[in-house]
C-alpha cells in the first residue's frame, strides 16, 4: 500500500502474511468503482447529460471544428460509440455540424451557447475522475498498474474490445 493510500478497514484474516487477500483488493476495486459512478451520477444530476457526452461535449469546444474520427481518437473510444454521443449532442441542439469544404463526407462540429451553457455547470473534471487521477501516478506506478490490469484481464479472458467503452457507459 502506498503512503498517500487511505488504510481500508481490515476484517479478520483479509491479511495473508505481508500481501494484500482478494477481499482487500475487491474492496479497493470497488471504491475506485463508485468514486467513477459518483462523479457521473452527479454530472448527471446537474445536467441531464450522461458522463461521456460531456466530455465529448468539452473536446468539442476545446477544439471547434474537430471531426468525429478525432473524437473518437481523443476520448479513446470506438468511433461508433462517438457517433452515438455526438447525435444526441446535435438532437440536444448543444453542438452544430458542418460539411468539411475540403471533403464533404466529414462533418466539423461546433458548440453552440446552450452547450457552453451545460459546460459551466459541470463539476470538472469533463473527462472523469480516473483519467485524471491515472495522469497523477508517477510513471513506473502507472505502468505496473498496467501489467497487473493486464495480467487481471487475462485470467478474466475478458474481450479487451471493452475497453472502447467510456466508464461513464458501463
Amino acid at each position: 500500500m502506498s503512503p498517500s493510500a487511505p488504510a481500508l478497514k481490515q476484517s479478520p484474516g483479509s491479511i495473508e502474511g505481508d500481501g494484500a487477500s482478494t477481499a482487500l483488493v475487491l474492496r479497493r476495486f470497488r471504491v475506485v468503482f463508485n468514486a467513477v459512478r459518483t462523479h457521473f451520477q452527479q454530472i448527471e444530476k446537474e445536467v441531464g447529460l450522461g458522463g461521456a457526452q460531456v466530455w465529448a461535449l468539452s473536446v468539442i469546444r476545446e477544439q471547434p471544428g474537430i471531426g468525429m474520427g478525432d473524437i473518437a481518437r481523443r476520448m479513446d473510444i470506438h468511433q461508433s460509440t462517438a457517433s452515438n454521443l455526438i447525435k444526441t449532442l446535435l438532437r440536444r441542439e448543444l453542438i452544430s455540424s458542418s460539411k468539411a469544404p475540403e471533403d464533404r463526407r466529414n462533418v466539423r462540429l461546433h458548440i453552440l451557447p446552450a452547450g457552453l451553457a451545460v459546460l459551466d455547470k459541470v463539476p470538472g473534471p469533463f473527462e472523469g475522475v480516473l483519467p485524471g487521477a491515472l495522469g497523477k501516478l508517477p510513471p513506473a506506478s502507472l505502468q505496473r498498474l498496467d501489467q497487473d490490469l493486464g495480467e487481471l484481464i487475462a485470467l478474466l479472458k475478458a474481450d479487451e474490445k471493452a475497453g472502447g467503452i467510456p466508464l461513464a457507459e458501463l
